[in-house]
C-alpha cells in the first residue's frame, strides 16, 4: 500500500480547516480499505468532531479492519470531544498510519501507545515535514510556550512603504490585499502598533467577502485577539480597532492604571530601552491559546520584532512601483557594523499575486 499517496489525501483534508480550526491543530484523516478510500474527515472548528471521528462516522461499520491515515497522532485524552485513539480502537481499525507525533503534553506519544496496546499496527511518521508545515503554531506553542510569529510587509520595488508625507494606501494591488486577508484568517491573533493606528486607522478585520476560500463566513466569525502595541496609551479613542470587542491595548505595566475603564488593557514589561517587551507579549498570547500571530505594523515595531530574535517568518509583498529616495523605508533597524551581524533569511516561496510578488522567508537562527 502506498502510504505517501493516502497520507497526501489526509493532508489535503487537513488543509480544509486552515482558516477555522484554531486554536486546535489542522488535522485530516482518510480511511482506506482494499486500496480504496472509503471515508474522509477533517477538523473544522474547536468543540466539533475531530478528523478521525468525522471519518469514522461517515464510514460506519465499514471502518472495521480499515487503515486510518491521520496527519497528527490521535489524541489519547477526553477534552471537548472523546479521545480519538479510543474511537479508532472501538471502530475496529486494523492499522493507523500517522504523519507526526503530537507535541501536546497531554498526548505526546500516549495516543500511539494506546493504539499499540490495543493490538493496532502503527506506522509512521509518513510525510512528516508536510504535516509539520501545516501546524507550525501548534508545534511551537507546545514546545516553547510561544506562538509562531509572522511579519507581513509591503513595499515598493525600491524598498519604500510610504511617501515622505505618510501616504501609503495602496502600495500593492487588490489581489495582494486579498492574500493578506487569508494571512489574517489563518492567524490566531493580529498585532499592530499605535503609530499604524494613528496614521492609517485600519480595521484589521477578516472579511469573508475577500477571502475566496471554503468556509469563509465561519473563518470571518472566529474571534482573534487584536493587539495594539501602545506603550504610553496614545491610541485615539475614535480608532476603528476600538469598535471590536477582541481588541486589547498592550501598554507598559506602569501605565495600566491610567487606561480608560472601557478599554481592555494588557500590561507588559518594558525592555531596557523602555519599549514593550515582545517576548512578554508572545508569552501572553501563547497563554491565550494563540498558535500563529501575524504582525501588521510600521517600520519601528517591525524593526523591533526583527531585532528581538523572536520572528519566525516574513511574508513580503513587492509592488512594481518606485517611490523615490525620500519615501519612508521598510524597517527601522540599528546600524549593522559587520557582515557577520546581518539578518539571514531563507526564501521558502516566491510567487506572483496579481501584479505583485510575494516572498515567504524563514528567519534563520543565529549560529552560536
Amino acid at each position: 500500500m502506498n502510504h505517501e499517496t493516502f497520507m497526501a489525501e489526509a493532508l489535503r483534508e487537513a488543509e480544509r480547516g486552515l482558516y477555522t480550526a484554531q486554536p486546535n491543530p489542522r488535522v485530516g484523516c482518510v480511511l482506506v480499505k482494499a486500496g480504496q478510500i472509503i471515508a474522509r474527515g477533517f477538523h473544522l472548528q474547536t468543540g466539533h468532531g475531530h478528523a478521525e471521528a468525522n471519518a469514522l462516522k461517515f464510514a460506519g461499520t465499514e471502518a472495521r479492519d480499515a487503515t486510518a491515515y491521520v496527519t497528527l497522532e490521535p489524541c489519547s485524552f477526553v477534552g471537548r470531544t472523546p479521545a480519538c485513539a479510543d474511537s479508532l480502537i472501538k471502530a475496529g481499525i486494523k492499522t493507523v498510519v500517522y504523519a507526526m507525533t503530537d507535541p501536546h503534553p497531554g498526548n505526546c506519544g500516549k495516543g500511539l501507545e494506546k493504539l499499540v496496546a490495543a493490538g493496532i499496527d502503527v506506522v509512521g511518521p509518513v510525510l512528516e515535514a508536510s504535516a509539520r508545515a501545516l501546524n507550525p503554531g501548534h508545534i511551537k506553542r507546545f514546545t516553547t510556550g510561544m506562538p509562531y510569529v509572522r511579519l507581513k510587509l509591503a513595499m515598493s520595488l525600491d524598498g519604500k512603504t510610504a511617501l515622505a508625507n505618510g501616504s501609503s494606501q495602496w502600495i500593492t494591488g487588490s489581489a495582494a490585499r486579498q492574500d493578506v486577508q487569508r494571512l489574517r484568517a489563518r492567524s490566531s491573533a493580529i498585532v499592530t502598533g499605535v503609530e499604524t493606528v494613528i496614521a492609517d486607522d485600519p480595521a484589521l478585520t477578516v472579511r469573508a467577502a475577500d477571502l475566496n476560500v471554503e468556509f469563509a463566513e465561519l473563518s470571518a466569525s472566529v474571534v482573534r485577539p487584536l493587539i495594539v502595541m501602545d506603550s504610553n496609551l496614545r491610541i485615539p479613542l475614535t480608532a476603528k480597532v476600538l469598535t471590536q470587542p477582541q481588541t486589547q491595548i498592550a501598554c507598559g505595566q506602569d501605565r495600566v492604571a491610567e487606561a480608560p475603564a472601557h478599554l481592555s488593557v494588557l500590561g507588559l514589561a518594558r525592555g531596557a530601552d523602555g519599549r514593550l517587551d515582545i517576548r512578554d507579549l508572545l508569552l501572553n498570547l501563547g497563554a491565550q491559546d494563540c498558535n500563529e500571530v501575524l504582525f501588521e505594523c510600521g517600520a519601528t515595531l517591525a524593526g523591533g520584532l526583527v531585532q528581538s530574535g523572536l520572528l519566525d517568518e516574513i511574508v513580503m509583498y513587492i509592488a512594481p512601483r518606485m517611490m523615490g529616495h525620500d519615501a519612508r523605508s521598510l524597517l527601522n533597524l540599528p546600524t549593522i557594523a559587520t557582515m557577520d551581524d546581518l539578518v539571514e533569511l531563507d526564501i521558502a516561496d516566491v510567487r506572483r499575486v496579481g501584479q505583485d510578488l510575494r516572498l515567504t522567508m524563514k528567519v534563520e537562527a543565529k549560529k552560536p
